[in-house]
């Protein structure tokens, strides 16, 4: 059994204003799948027409209840009351999705209105890939489904590698029919990280007009969907060129640009090549333990480097002073250890004279 999905409506968009007709609130539900994330734009009369289906399919309403119809009010003018339904919209999808009871959950009318893929007819599932396709550009808008979007896209060009190097392993080994789909396949991922990379890039427009996030998150987020275009282009050229055979490689066939085809050019396209050398007022390069984070977990990441340099500094501080300590104990012991060869030296010399006087007297005699 599949574990239910994690439902949110982080965000609303106001919508009907472009062609002239009366505007309308979108709440952007939010799903979390386990094999991915989408999000699904939904009107109040939308979520009345579910409560009246779920109410008449199942025989007894929801164990949460819909948020009710303002009608002196419209979300559209009132931040307020847009707030305020759209925290009882989420509280109402999530007690459906998480409540022991599941027969809400099993009605066809929640699956539709989530658009969740079902197994029992391939034309719903048709239907449900179609609306999540059409919801991408809704998706892109919210900062948490953009990077889940983004781990996407890192899938495919993981998978375009892949297929290139099985490409690559057929070619060597003669199988004409194992090259041509391995390329097809490559192709297929390299058109789908393209789309991927046109929505993100969307994306973190409609997020800077909305101000959602903070100029130097946004500036990271480029970098990546850069980082990303760069790596697909790169792949898409050794797509398109013809991979050479073991007998065309000993005869030292060229590339499609009329050079030597290099063992260490293909694997730096295969690796996602980035360009070499340092490049004045670029920003520093992503690390694993950055490149995943949202604003909030960058800031969470620093202050936590901030708090370890300063735990840092003040064990450095309790290091010198011991140290100090030490030296100022040395210094002491040094002075007195000057005073102990003082005295020695003193009694060296009495003892000297006493040997003389003695050594005179036994002349005498």
């Amino acid at each position: 059994m599949a574990p239910p999905p994690e439902i949110a409506i982080p965000s609303t968009s106001v919508s009907g204003t472009d062609n002239g007709s009366k505007p309308f609130t979108l709440y952007n539900i939010t799903l979390r799948l386990p094999l991915r994330s989408y999000v699904v734009q939904k009107r109040y009369s939308d979520f009345s027409s579910l409560h009246a289906t779920l109410t008449q399919q199942v025989g007894s309403p929801p164990p949460e209840p819909l948020p009710g119809k303002h009608w002196l009010k419209s979300t559209v003018h009132s931040p307020d009351l847009t707030q305020q339904r759209q925290a009882g919209l989420e509280r109402y999808l999530k007690a459906i999705a998480e409540s022991p009871d599941r027969r809400w959950r099993d009605t066809s009318a929640w699956r539709a209105f989530l658009n969740l893929p079902t197994t029992s007819s391939a034309s719903t599932s048709a239907v449900s890939a179609g609306g999540i396709a059409g919801n991408a550009a809704a998706g892109a808008a919210d900062p948490h489904t953009w990077l889940d979007m983004h781990r996407e896209l890192k899938a495919c060009l993981h998978e375009a590698r892949q297929c290139l190097s099985r490409r690559d392993g057929a070619s060597d080994s003669g199988n004409s029919s194992g090259v041509a789909e391995a390329g097809t396949a490559a192709k297929r991922a390299l058109v789908k990280g393209g789309t991927l990379i046109s929505t993100l890039t969307d994306g973190l427009r409609k997020m800077q007009e909305s101000k959602r996030l903070g100029d130097g998150e946004l500036r990271r987020r480029r970098d990546l969907v850069s980082a990303a275009r760069m790596e697909r282009d790169g792949l898409e050229k050794l797509v398109n060129s013809t991979p050479a055979s073991p007998s065309a490689a000993k005869n030292g066939v060229s590339n499609h640009n009329g050079q030597p085809s290099t063992t260490s050019d293909k694997a730096g396209l295969l690796r996602g090549g980035k360009p070499a050398g340092r490049v004045l007022g670029a920003p520093l390069p992503e690390t694993a333990r950055t490149r995943e984070l949202d604003n909030a977990g960058v800031l969470q990441l620093q202050r936590q480097e901030l708090s370890d340099q300063d735990a840092a500094i003040e064990q450095l501080s309790t290091i010198i002073q011991r140290q100090r300590a030490m030296g100022l104990q040395i210094s002491e012991e040094v002075e007195r250890q000057h005073e102990l060869l003082a005295r020695l030296d003193q009694d060296v010399d009495v003892v000297d004279g006493k040997i003389r006087v003695g050594n005179a007297r036994l002349r005498k005699f």
